[in-house]
């Protein structure tokens, strides 16, 4: 079973933690106009774009953490990404994760500050006290390339 939970805030629809939480675990394909498209919906315009991504605030949780931003990727790089901002601690993110969804992250080094990452290739990052978790991949090429 898929453990995604989604707060209980009015603002989070009920498939935010299948859509969003599966998106952020490269359990799922990246599309960036549908995420833009359903962050819209969901919570508005985005407040940003900037650093190649569209950035939404939101009152949500995945994992049992609360979820302060996501973002999505716009069209301006080979990459398409969906990230979020996580109010708290990278390793705690990871424990979370593991527990309910079943999926580990491994530290990439013995830094202090080392990325996690995942089998499928989601990533978790130190963001100023917070986490950062994303997945990222190469945008395929248009067809005839």
């Amino acid at each position: 079973m898929l453990a995604l939970a989604c707060s209980s805030a009015a603002a989070a629809p009920s498939t935010f933690g299948t859509v969003i939480g599966s998106a952020l675990l490269c359990r799922s394909h990246l599309e960036n106009a549908y995420f833009h498209q359903y962050l819209t919906t969901a919570f508005g315009p985005a407040y940003k774009h900037e650093g190649g991504a569209f950035w939404f605030k939101l009152d949500a949780s995945l994992w049992g953490k609360p979820v302060l931003e996501v973002m999505v990727s716009d069209d301006t790089s080979a990459m398409v990404f969906v990230g979020a901002v996580v109010d708290a601690r990278p390793e705690e993110l990871e424990e979370a994760i593991r527990v309910s969804a079943g999926l580990h992250h491994k530290a990439r080094d013995g830094s202090a500050a080392p990325l996690r990452i995942s089998n499928p290739g989601s990533v978790i990052a130190y963001q100023n006290g917070k986490s950062k978790i994303y997945c990222a991949r190469y945008k395929p090429l248009p067809p005839g390339r």
